[in-house]
């Protein structure tokens, strides 16, 4: 396994390859200080584990995930407790508090161990290491609160300047990234672009009505209202068969 240290403390760094010595299948490939200098370590090294503080100058370890793209295995290590439940709302795979026991260390990386080889034997046999129905997750920081979404789950993305509403079961927060960031991360056989406003789940999608302007209204669960521009009904009748 590929290993990327972030921590701003170097102390911390030395400690966590003090730790790593004792296992020889991690091969550690960088290290980061902050999270402006992990995120660009993860897009260049592409690791399969991060070891990543909390705490940090510039951004906390939740705002650097919530920047990625697509995250690494991720094992939080903090002096502090207060952060455990939001570490596994965003699906990490251990929380590790300083100082770190070598016995917790080596059950975290066995953990570890498990998923990544199970992800190979899946691959070289040419099956996804997920259901083919399982969307894939989007990580959402709002405040203080995150949250790992499954996008079968989102049933709208709505734009609010630079950032995106995305409603989910009965939340709605807001995530640092423009509607057309987004899309381009959306099976757009599941998700379609009503307008310069809106991406609709058309899973969701309960009521379709004409309206005065040429374009058509959709109701979604829950009672949401979008419009569909009067460019865009002919593509959705397309898309949903109508």
């Amino acid at each position: 396994m590929r290993a990327l240290l972030i921590d701003d403390e170097r102390l911390a760094r030395a400690e966590l390859r003090r730790l790593l010595a004792a296992h020889p299948e991690v091969e550690i490939v960088g290290e980061a200080v902050n999270a402006a200098d992990g995120i660009q370590q993860i897009t260049a090294l592409k690791p399969d584990l991060v070891f990543l503080d909390v705490q940090m100058p510039g951004g906390s370890g939740f705002d650097m995930l919530a920047a990625l793209e697509e995250a690494p295995e991720v094992i939080f290590t903090t002096a502090f407790d207060q952060y455990a439940l939001q570490a596994f709302e965003v699906n990490a795979l251990d929380y590790l508090q300083k100082p770190i026991q070598a016995a917790r260390m080596a059950a975290a990386l066995q953990r570890c161990a498990l998923r990544h080889s199970r992800a190979l034997a899946y691959a070289a046999a040419g099956v996804p290491a997920v259901a083919p129905t399982a969307a894939r997750k989007l990580f959402i920081k709002d405040g203080e609160r995150c949250w790992f979404v499954g996008l079968q789950d989102v049933r709208l993305f709505e734009s609010d300047g630079n950032y995106t509403r995305v409603y989910f079961d009965h939340h709605k927060p807001l995530m640092l990234r423009s509607l057309n960031q987004l899309e381009d991360r959306l099976d757009p056989q599941r998700f379609f672009r009503a307008s310069r406003r809106h991406i609709v789940n058309l899973d969701y999608v309960e009521q379709v009505t004409p309206n005065d302007a040429g374009g058509l209204d959709l109701l979604l669960r829950d009672d949401l209202e979008v419009e569909v521009s009067r460019r865009r009904a002919a593509q959705f009748k397309s898309l949903a068969s109508l």
